[in-house]
């Protein structure tokens, strides 16, 4: 049995982790810790488990072997290196962290010790992207060129806490929304090396003026070149939170990713267009879990979180200087 505690609930993306724990006989909450009252009430109030205020405390009081931390983006790192100090493996909601300076304390503390930290990185498992990383891997596509993706966003701005328009505690835009396609970018190439630039604007938030409701970002990863475009600007009226998609172009073909319908559509030169055919997927906060409990390393490593923190924290910099582009490597 894997003892987890929950350091920090400020999104709702602790609900599907929480989830997770809750429908599996393998792992079990021990505690979880929040400092705001009104989000430890909001997030965390459902549980049965022990809740606290302070993380330290409940780190003093209970065994954990792995931290969930889902907190203010800019104080997660505070409760990261607590957890790693603690003994705990880290599975953390993105961004990880919103400054280099807490990505380079996070990754001495990982590298320091023999704990895993992952991401959540949920696109990672949809059947669709599953089925054209397998398509991608068998050189269906020929080799790869391009890679275009869209993340719309609702904001629902009267549901968003004040923290959330606070750069001190949000970071920025191109640090956050963009990074999961940012991990999935590198993770189709394999690239090690590259260069990132971004630009970001307001055109909905006037009453926010520094907050960015939209991002976009040129990524080169190796020799592939990724556009990645990311807002807070989905219509409130939409079917849909966001229409995630992705295209893949190579050589011999293309693979579009359409996550708001979990359908993978995909033409080459010498077969005409059709939608390919998808497996179960797997539930997507399940990965973390099942690899600490079998003692081996998740799907999404310690290394893959970094780097994909790394980069978007870099393309956040470039926006903020002029869109500088600005080099990246392993």
């Amino acid at each position: 049995m894997i003892n987890i505690a929950v350091l920090g609930a400020a999104h709702p993306h602790i609900g599907e982790a929480l989830a997770e724990i809750a429908g599996r006989d393998d792992v079990t909450l021990v505690a979880a810790s929040e400092p705001d009252a009104a989000m430890r009430d909001r997030f965390l109030g459902g549980v049965s488990a022990p809740a606290y205020a302070d993380h330290a405390e409940l780190l003093d009081r209970h065994r954990v072997d792995v931290a969930v931390v889902s907190g203010i983006y800019a104080q997660r790192s505070d409760a990261i290196l607590a957890a790693f100090a603690a003994g705990a493996h880290v599975f953390a909601d993105k961004p990880l962290c919103t400054t280099f300076d807490q990505l380079d304390q996070i990754a001495a503390a990982a590298r320091g010790s023999d704990r895993h930290l992952g991401l959540m990185f949920t696109k990672r498992f949809s059947a669709a992207t599953v089925a054209a990383k397998r398509l991608v891997d068998a050189g269906v596509l020929g080799e790869l060129a391009l890679i275009a993706s869209t993340g719309p966003h609702k904001l629902t701005q009267a549901n968003r806490p004040a923290w959330f328009f606070d750069s001190d505690l949000y970071g920025g835009a191109a640090g956050d929304l963009p990074v999961h396609d940012v991990d999935l970018a590198l993770f189709f190439t394999g690239a090690t090396s590259g260069t990132i630039s971004a630009a970001t604007g307001n055109v909905r938030s006037a009453d926010h003026p520094d907050f960015d409701d939209h991002v976009a970002l040129l990524l080169r990863a190796g020799s592939v070149i990724a556009t990645i475009e990311a807002n807070w600007l989905s219509p409130e009226a939409a079917e849909l939170h966001g229409h995630y998609r992705m295209r893949l172009t190579g050589s011999e073909g293309t693979a579009e990713i359409d996550w708001g319908y979990e359908t993978l559509t995909v033409a080459t030169h010498d077969r005409p267009t059709w939608t390919e055919p998808l497996d179960q997927p797997r539930r997507p906060m399940q990965f973390f879990f099942d690899a600490i409990i079998a003692g081996t390393e998740p799907d999404v490593s310690t290394e893959a979180s970094l780097l994909a923190t790394r980069v978007a924290l870099l393309a956040q910099q470039s926006a903020e200087s002029n869109n500088t582009p600005l080099p990246w490597s392993t």
